[in-house]
């Protein structure tokens, strides 16, 4: 994407937020901290992004975000267990309405024949509500797969704040 559509797509992440009255936080592993990145590029986003956790390491998923050691070691860090509990622990360690977690394989190494490279795993949670984990299996070298990924959670992000209910 162009810079023009990031920036696009993160206005697109604070208006609807802001008609909502909502604030955002992100879980991220494999992307970096792109995520937050992404939205505090736009002026006055502090209006609607609380907050940021880059968790790279196991240890800091356990320690920043809850996920229980037996969870990261019976499923991994790249699984829906982990970034169900990654997104949960972000909504309850920040004060944001809605959270997105991100946890996978960009590459070019790490892969396995049962988590291969592009394999990337996303939570969304709203307040109140249980989260919803998905899977997808991304193309291209670890820049594409990175930037692929900070596009499906920031459109999760919007889909999110855009429901009335259950998602």
């Amino acid at each position: 994407m162009s810079s023009e559509e990031w920036e696009d797509l993160a206005r697109r992440v604070g208006a609807v937020l802001l008609t909502r009255g909502w604030r955002m936080t992100a879980a991220e592993s494999c992307t970096g901290g792109a995520i937050a990145k992404t939205v505090t590029d736009i002026a006055g986003s502090s209006e609607w992004f609380e907050r940021g956790f880059v968790t790279y390491s196991n240890e800091a998923k356990h320690e920043m975000l809850g996920v229980p050691e037996t969870t990261l070691s019976t499923h991994g860090a790249v699984s829906a267990a982990t970034v169900e509990t990654m997104v949960t622990g972000a909504l309850t360690h920040s004060h944001a309405d809605v959270a997105v977690a991100v946890s996978g394989i960009a590459g070019p190494g790490g892969g396995t024949p049962e988590k291969p490279v592009g394999l990337v795993w996303f939570a969304w949670a709203r307040r109140g509500y249980p989260p919803e984990a998905f899977c997808h299996h991304l193309d291209g070298d670890r820049a594409a797969v990175r930037d692929a990924s900070v596009r499906i959670a920031l459109e999760g992000v919007i889909a999110q704040a855009e429901a009335t209910g259950p998602r």
